[in-house]
């Protein structure tokens, strides 16, 4: 998720095992009870940015209901409980968030895991006014720079950027842009010399002609050059004791979703479009071309399997501790499991792609 890290509101969360990951338990029939199909609550936040598109994707495409699973999609509202937030207190079963916050829950002592990664990288490009003179993050001093909310996990990113090219935290400023609509007025309106966001709005801010991509994070080889490494964001995350009496419900769930990754490995992002609804696709930012266009662009964000890579969680954590959210002695094997996809991959005869992460990342 994007739009915000943990914060005080996690206080509020309700108290959860800090159970090892995955690593016992029973099977259960899910949240619709006994018998027949399970249903699993699963909240996005930001269902319709393409970081987060093989959610819905996967219910477009039929995989849930092929692989055994009713998964009940909703949206996190814009000023409302976060995904992660909802999940963690069992508002929803998952959330469709990103993996830092799985770092972020187990180093306050909650048991929540990353069951299945969907990309190697943020998704996100540094987009900047052709004023702003800003190339790389060593420019960053100085300057005005919107994230998605203050504490969010694109509030981290730039933070991270910046101290890892010498730019200490008092040598910029930074302020709440949300995404969409707003980021772009930031620019457009010169509160802002930067903004951190995903497609569509990147192709939005630069159909208007008011910024340009300086970094890109949308790709894993690009976060690999930015931040040192892949940097696994997009994810279903999920107690990790609710993992534990679920274990056959999350494994339909993650079989879908695997699925749906080699799906879209295999086809085009016009194709992938396609089986969008209208409204992902085309709406007062973006025209479906340009939403094509960008995918083409950021498709390498996504992994071909829904494996945690290796080297991945180290990455993250690496950031975490570089803003104070986390130790380096943190347990990174409570913080994700690859259990799921691995046999996901066996049962649906793919050879995966990915190298996996082992348990200390």
């Amino acid at each position: 998720m994007l739009k915000r890290a943990l914060t005080a509101s996690i206080a509020t969360v309700l108290t959860l095992g800090a159970a090892t990951a995955c690593s016992s338990g029973s099977a259960d029939t899910g949240s619709g009870g006994s018998g027949g199909t399970p249903t699993v609550k699963l909240m996005v936040g930001g269902i319709d940015k393409q970081i987060y598109l093989p959610y819905q994707l996967a219910e477009s495409l039929g995989f849930y209901k092929k692989y055994g699973v009713k998964v009940e999609l909703s949206n996190e509202a814009n000023g409302g409980v976060g995904a992660d937030t909802a999940m963690a207190s069992g508002q929803v079963d998952m959330a469709g968030a990103w993996y830092v916050h799985a770092i972020d829950f187990v180093a306050k002592g909650k048991g929540v895991e990353s069951i299945v990664q969907l990309s190697g990288a943020p998704g996100e490009r540094e987009m900047c006014s052709t004023e702003s003179g800003v190339k790389s993050p060593a420019d960053f001093k100085g300057k005005t720079l919107g994230v998605t909310d203050i504490g969010s996990g694109t509030d981290t990113l730039t933070k991270f950027m910046a101290g890892q090219n010498g730019v200490k935290d008092d040598q910029f400023h930074r302020i709440a842009v949300g995404a969409g609509s707003t980021a772009i007025a930031a620019l457009q309106n010169g509160k802002a010399d930067c903004v951190i966001t995903t497609q569509p709005t990147v192709s939005a801010i630069e159909k208007k002609g008011v910024g340009a991509s300086a970094i890109n994070l949308a790709s894993t080889d690009g976060a690999k050059e930015t931040l040192g490494g892949a940097w696994p964001a997009a994810s279903v995350l999920a107690r990790t004791d609710w993992v534990n009496s679920h274990k056959d419900t999350v494994q339909k769930v993650v079989d879908a979703l695997v699925a749906t990754m080699h799906w879209m490995d295999s086809h085009s992002a016009a194709d992938i479009a396609n089986k969008l609804p209208a409204s992902f696709t085309e709406n007062e930012l973006v025209t479906k071309d340009d939403y094509i266009k960008a995918l083409e662009e950021d498709k390498g964000q996504f992994l071909p399997d829904g494996i945690m890579p290796a080297g991945g969680p180290k990455t993250v954590l690496a950031t975490e501790v570089m803003v104070g959210k986390a130790t380096s002695s943190l347990d990174l094997g409570k913080t994700f499991t690859n259990e799921f996809t691995l046999a996901a991959n066996k049962k649906l005869g793919f050879t995966p792609k990915t190298t996996p992460a082992g348990s200390d990342g």
